[in-house]
């Protein structure tokens, strides 16, 4: 039975309904959002356990790390934001490397880093609420750009929901984001600013 037509809030995200969305199966009880935040060698010597307890651990010392959406009262999404200095992957990657200038000016830059919509909520307008939540997210906590890099689904057919997690191009031209740069095919940089 899907609660599609039921409206979606959104608010700062709470550790306990993080948990139960990301549950015990699948990608997100694997990784716990700190794939960006984790590189090389770090990544595959800390096992899913400490994922978990350093995500936790980021709702304890500051702003909420992401924004979740509900549906009658159930967590059914997630989207990462925090300032992009804590995402050490999404620093050093090759979309980030080549997109030039326009990509590295600017402080109080935040990265929208993945997104976690349950399968029974897919394309019913849940990631657009995450997006436009988290922007507000970041901006109220004194973000000067929200910055994304989704995927462009027809530069990339073969992309899977796996290779959506980052949202897609169109997701953010809807929420008012600007191209900063495309040098890498079928990946863009996006920015708003405040």
């Amino acid at each position: 039975m899907s609660h599609n037509s039921a409206a979606i809030t959104t608010g700062p995200a709470s550790w306990p309904d993080v948990e139960r969305l990301f549950g015990v199966r699948g990608e997100p009880s694997r990784c716990w959002c700190r794939w960006f935040a984790l590189t090389g060698q770090d990544w595959k010597t800390t096992p899913p356990d400490e994922r978990k307890e350093q995500l936790k651990a980021k709702f304890d010392d500051g702003p909420e790390p992401g924004v979740l959406a509900f549906r009658g009262g159930e967590a059914v999404g997630w989207c990462a934001v925090e300032p992009r200095q804590c995402y050490p992957r999404i620093e050093r990657s090759k979309v980030l490397k080549t997109a030039g200038a326009g990509a590295h000016e600017g402080t109080g830059v935040w990265s929208v880093s993945c997104f976690v919509v349950s399968p029974g909520h897919r394309r019913s307008g849940v990631a657009a609420a995450l997006l436009e939540a988290a922007v507000g997210h970041a901006f109220a906590h004194g973000a000067e750009i929200v910055e994304g890099y989704p995927v462009d689904p027809s530069l990339r057919p073969k992309a899977g929901p796996a290779d959506l997690y980052q949202g897609t191009v169109k997701l953010f031209e809807a929420a008012g984001f600007f191209t900063v740069s495309t040098a890498v095919p079928g990946r863009a940089v996006m920015r708003l600013r405040r």
